[in-house]
């Protein structure tokens, strides 16, 4: 699995977040692309914060079930549920919303993964610094799929 802290994989999703544009339609699911990129900024939150987020019950409770699925390689199912406050349905502006993700994508491949893996994951779990950088490649690639990216 590609890993967000490794360069190549790094150089390539910002490449594919570049070639979005506001009118980007998605092959799946309800978000427009601004909403998406939106959706992103709110995963990259949870790694990049100071202090790890409360659990998510009851999904803690399951989620070391689920947990390897985040960073291995086999693709996402399209239109998986979403945590209530990843989900995004306000109107968002493309191109606030892209130069802010890139922003965060940029902040967490040049943390270092001793800082990243300090965080929890809500419903996952502790995570190594490795597990976040391709957990959030994966995320990424998942939804760039979705826009044809």
């Amino acid at each position: 699995m590609k890993n967000l802290f490794d360069n190549p994989a790094y150089e390539e999703i910002i490449s594919r977040v570049n070639k979005l544009s506001a009118n980007s339609q998605g092959k799946w699911g309800k978000m427009d692309v601004a909403q998406m990129l939106c959706h992103c900024k709110e995963a990259f939150k949870v790694p990049l914060s100071t202090t790890s987020p409360p659990k998510l019950y009851p999904l803690a409770l399951i989620g070391w079930m689920m947990k390897s699925k985040l960073y291995n390689d086999s693709p996402w199912r399209r239109n998986l549920p979403t945590a209530p406050n990843f989900k995004i349905r306000d109107e968002r502006v493309f191109e606030k919303e892209k130069v802010e993700l890139v922003t965060l994508i940029n902040k967490f491949h040049q943390s270092t993964a001793a800082t990243i893996e300090k965080i929890t994951h809500p419903v996952f779990g502790k995570f190594t610094g490795d597990q976040w950088g391709m957990s959030m490649y994966k995320h990424l690639d998942h939804h760039l799929t979705q826009f044809g990216a």
